[in-house]
């Protein structure tokens, strides 16, 4: 009997998703570039139409005794709408707000469907369904959370691999030469990672003369010089000779004051000038 009634609650809320989706699009309002805005480009209400519909198909699935179904729409769900609002640039509040009216859309269905069916559904029935949607539609909230937040940190990671490449990037200028040019402020991070990579860049390029052309950085303190150092004296001991470029007066007088000594490393004002040496 219970299984009955809730593979017929199930039918009726798959058989109303249009109506459900409309209902719920009806709620919308204007919020600058979202796709939830109430007048978002069609091609985008056709993308919540679409999602939504499945939407649906995963909060109806819960009322089955069998979730193996459910399940399976709800790891579908979760990722199809992660993607996409990652995507877009969604940001995740407007999402659970979203679903948070839609929730109170399928409620509101719920209510007139059971008074529709009279005195044949009791109140253990309504319990339980209650019950069945709000966990359903709790659980999708927390499967997209974790989705989302997984793929946007995979992309922030892609894109911290992207700056920390762009950082010091070796540019190779014939088998063995190369240069690396250094633009902008370098703090601890920014150091630590060119300590970390530009020896194992000019391995893995077999490079033997390098150019580090300073031109571009408009504050060289302290820390950057002797990291300099540090990453000069590393790839002598790999067998790379280093020259610098675009060194400043003020560069010379912080390395005088440090004691740090670049007599073996040959410096030139310009990289012009260092690159017409290493050629010869």
């Amino acid at each position: 009997m219970t299984e009955n009634l809730n593979k017929k609650l199930y039918k009726a809320i798959v058989e109303n998703q249009t109506a459900l989706t409309d209902h719920w699009l009806t709620l919308r309002k204007k919020r600058a570039n979202s796709i939830y805005s109430a007048d978002a480009d069609k091609k985008y209400e056709k993308i919540l139409r679409e999602q939504n519909e499945l939407t649906t198909k995963t909060i109806a699935s819960s009322l089955l005794d069998n979730k193996e179904e459910y399940h399976q729409n709800l790891g579908q769900w979760a990722n199809t709408v992660a993607q996409s609002r990652a995507d877009l640039g969604t940001p995740i509040h407007e999402v659970l707000e979203a679903v948070h009216q839609f929730r109170f859309v399928i409620m509101k269905y719920l209510d007139r469907y059971i008074a529709e069916q009279g005195d044949s559904i009791s109140i253990q029935h309504l319990q339980k369904w209650n019950h069945s949607i709000h966990s359903a539609i709790d659980f999708m909230i927390q499967e997209f959370s974790k989705t989302y937040y997984r793929i946007t940190r995979e992309r922030m990671n892609v894109q911290h691999e992207l700056i920390a490449e762009l950082g010091a990037p070796i540019i190779p200028l014939g088998d063995t030469i190369a240069i690396l040019p250094l633009i902008g402020d370098i703090d601890t991070d920014r150091a630590k990672r060119i300590m970390d990579t530009v020896p194992a860049k000019c391995v893995e390029k077999q490079i033997d003369k390098l150019c580090i052309d300073l031109s571009g950085v408009p504050v060289v303190d302290t820390m950057v010089a002797q990291q300099i150092y540090s990453i000069i004296q590393v790839l002598s001991l790999l067998g790379i000779k280093t020259s610098l470029s675009g060194i400043k007066p003020e560069v010379a007088m912080t390395s005088v004051h440090l004691g740090i000594d670049f007599k073996g490393t040959n410096t030139f004002n310009t990289l012009q000038q260092a690159l017409e040496k290493m050629e010869r």
